[in-house]
């Protein structure tokens, strides 16, 4: 088995088609290791931006990259990918990255800039903050930083170089090599094709359309929150609040409610929820 750990740095620039914006990766760093986790090659390049028209302070802050470098020493995308492509290219490889926040934005470039969710050369990904997470007792589970990651396992590291792409790499790399076992990082392995892609980049959204493809609200079942008998809908729904709403009467107890249901769209799914509130007597009689 052989382990790529890549890094992107990315500008904040507003895509004026898409009217919103757009996290441009501006350089691209990553490190090949064998199978001890030794470093046998290293890449990287500077990508010339197509969208971003200035760098955003925090970016500058961040990575001390600039403009003029970008314009002297970048290349486009689509070449500096094809290069970095057949630098990875191998048999068995897994990539990795510190969080799913570079492969995410990578899939988003891919699909603004070369109209494809699909990132042909990655085959095998696994999360490297996920995977060194379980070795930290971090608070309420939250994400650690890479470089509060890299304190807790006490390596020297120069803080000065971090949020440059190569650099980053390098402290994944000593991270991973504190707590690394084969047989327990291949839990965290995950075979990448277009369906994997295409969830990463999924939004999730509620859904607001009575005649939607994916939900029919009528097929809902619903209990009775006070004698568990079946509430019968008797009034058509209506979109409130980005909810549907109704009113429903139990067929047992024969007490009426107001019902809510959201209905939220995830790749795979559509996850229900349902609240139910007791109407009062008085406005109870008003409706049918």
């Amino acid at each position: 088995m052989n382990y790529i750990i890549f890094d992107f740095e990315w500008n904040n620039a507003y895509n004026y088609k898409l009217n919103k914006g757009i996290n441009e990766i501006v350089e691209i760093g990553a490190i090949k290791l064998n199978s001890a986790l030794e470093i046998e090659d290293t890449f990287k390049q500077l990508i010339k931006p197509k969208l971003s028209k200035k760098l955003t302070g925090r970016f500058k802050n961040l990575t001390h990259i600039t403009m003029d470098e970008l314009r002297a020493e970048g290349i486009d995308f689509d070449t500096a990918f094809s290069d970095f492509a057949r630098w990875s290219s191998g048999r068995d490889t897994v990539f990795m990255s510190w969080s799913t926040s570079d492969l995410y934005t990578l899939v988003d470039n891919f699909k603004f800039f070369k109209k494809t969710t699909d990132i042909p050369f990655i085959k095998k990904y696994a999360d490297a903050q996920k995977y060194c997470m379980q070795f930290i007792d971090a608070h309420g589970g939250n994400q650690i930083s890479l470089s509060n990651c890299a304190m807790q396992f006490n390596l020297d590291i120069d803080t000065s170089n971090l949020h440059r792409a190569l650099e980053d790499c390098y402290v994944t790399a000593g991270c991973l090599r504190k707590v690394f076992d084969e047989e327990r990082f291949a839990e965290y392995i995950h075979t990448c094709d277009t369906r994997f892609f295409e969830r990463l980049v999924f939004k999730p959204y509620f859904i607001r359309n009575l005649n939607s493809k994916y939900f029919d609200v009528n097929k809902v079942e619903l209990e009775c929150p006070e004698c568990g008998g079946v509430i019968k809908v008797i009034n058509d729904y209506e979109i409130e609040n980005g909810a549907f709403k109704s009113a429903g009467k139990c067929r047992k107890c024969r007490k009426k409610f107001w019902i809510f249901i959201r209905a939220k769209k995830t790749y795979d799914s559509v996850v229900v929820s349902k609240r139910l509130v007791r109407i009062n007597k008085r406005r109870a009689k008003k409706i049918i």
